[in-house]
């Protein structure tokens, strides 16, 4: 089984940048698809971004353009680097191997890191 460990998160200003790391251990991840997910207060977890092992990326429409995932397989990391950041993008933030944009298609999760943003 692999275990997950996100850090990066924190309180930034509206507009402001914040890079999120995915560290992953016990297995390589270098054969897996794998994916960001956020919950905010009150609210359903919902899909952010997702990679797939040969580098394919996708975006939820509310952070394209501003939001970049990537993957380093010799450091067995995924990373989210979030840009022009705002309020509605406060949340904790997971990440996850898995496929596809439904929390059912992900079985293995990280704790989480919270990503405050103020106006």
């Amino acid at each position: 089984q692999v275990q997950l460990v996100e850090s990066g998160g924190g309180l930034v200003q509206a507009g402001g940048s914040l890079r999120l790391s995915c560290a992953a251990s016990g297995r390589t991840i270098s054969t897996y698809n794998m994916g960001w997910f956020r919950q905010a207060p009150g609210k359903e977890r919902e899909f952010v971004a997702r990679i797939t092992l040969t580098g394919g990326k996708y975006y939820a429409d509310s952070v394209k353009g501003r939001f970049t995932i990537s993957r380093d397989n010799a450091k067995n990391t995924v990373s989210l680097q979030m840009n022009t950041l705002k309020p509605d993008d406060t949340a904790v933030y997971f990440c996850a191997r898995g496929y596809g944009t439904a929390l059912a298609q992900y079985d293995s999760w990280g704790q989480g890191t919270q990503v405050t943003v103020s106006s």
